[in-house]
């Protein structure tokens, strides 16, 4: 059979079967018959067209409370973000599910670049969307974050006072594990010489006009691969979780993204999420738990720290007996609730 490409990359032959079966089955989950979904389009401040899913219940309603969900990091709505707001618009939020900047149905070229700035916009620009809606009431809305898109959240959080409450599942800090490694493993000697392969590439990618995109990462894990790995590939390789437009699962992002995270840390300013709650989510045997656990020590009141017992991380992406759809539900209708109004 002739091999498949996307992203410059070849497929494998199970990717290559994945693919076939997700075109037929666009999204990873079932609709709910409780809930409609529509494609819809806009743009963040950087006038890059961002493309998501808007979730509605079906029972209709106005002033209703609405929730911009985003993540994993290098995945699409198709996968975890949709679900979540497939979920959470049948507990009576307007929820929408969007592709960042670069990815996706999204629009930005180059294609797969990721940046705390403009992902951390992202968010904004999805918070723009919902308040201008005719059934949300623009003093209720809140962030659900997921993996790598919760430390955006968070971010966004803080900076745009218009978000009144926050969730994150499976929290990434992107740029402090892209700074430091996992658990601050990475030495000053390390860090130096990926800022230097980092910078040369730059010319190369300038020279070709075009930005390096190193191999699907996930495709070369193996039995020696950290258990973790094995998760990522369990839930982005197989038919559980593949989809044709999802990076993790057939792509990367160029080999100079790590650039700006290095040196722009993200959750600098969290304990300016409060006098807003936020709610923190992470599985119990995930090996990301530190990041939340660090976030909540990091943030002040009102805030929860709420670890699933038995759980890893990427259990929070889709298994539906892990992840505590009734405690989000009860966060955000209590917390948006309560919400302060601004004043124009």
């Amino acid at each position: 059979m002739m091999a498949l490409f996307i992203g410059g990359q070849a497929l494998s032959q199970n990717d290559q079967n994945n693919l076939e079966m997700r075109k037929k089955d666009e999204y990873t989950f079932q609709l709910s018959d409780k809930v409609t979904r529509q494609k819809v389009t806009f743009k963040n401040r950087y006038g890059i067209e961002l493309t998501g899913d808007l979730y509605l219940p079906k029972n209709g309603g106005n002033n209703l409370p609405a929730l911009a969900i985003s993540g994993p990091f290098g995945a699409v709505k198709e996968q975890s973000s949709g679900l979540y707001a497939n979920q959470m618009a049948e507990r009576g939020f307007v929820a929408l599910a969007f592709d960042p900047s670069y990815t996706g149905e999204s629009g930005g070229e180059p294609r797969n670049v990721a940046s705390p700035d403009i992902n951390t916009e992202d968010f904004s620009a999805a918070i723009d969307f919902l308040g201008l809606h005719e059934k949300v009431d623009r003093t209720k809305l809140g962030i659900i974050g997921i993996c790598g898109f919760g430390g955006f959240a968070l971010n966004a959080t803080a900076v745009d006072k218009r978000v009144k409450a926050v969730a994150t599942t499976s929290m990434y800090d992107m740029s402090r594990v892209n700074a430091e490694g996992y658990f601050g493993s990475t030495t000053p000697e390390q860090r130096t010489k990926m800022l230097e392969k980092m910078s040369l590439q730059r010319w190369e990618d300038a020279q070709n006009g075009t930005p390096k995109y190193p191999e699907n990462g996930l495709g070369q894990t193996s039995d020696e691969s950290p258990q973790f790995v094995k998760e990522y590939y369990d839930y982005y390789k197989t038919k559980r979780g593949f989809h044709e437009r999802s990076l993790n699962s057939n792509g990367a992002w160029t080999a100079t993204n790590s650039l700006s995270f290095m040196n722009m840390p993200i959750l600098t300013y969290i304990r300016e999420i409060s006098p807003r709650p936020m709610l923190l989510i992470a599985g119990e045997n995930a090996h990301s738990k530190y990041f939340s656990e660090d976030a909540y020590n990091a943030a002040a009141e009102p805030k929860e720290l709420m670890i699933i017992p038995g759980g890893v991380h990427t259990d929070l992406y889709d298994q539906m007996d892990k992840i505590p759809f009734d405690k989000l539900e009860r966060f955000f209708k209590e917390s948006l609730r309560a919400s302060v109004v601004l004043s124009n």
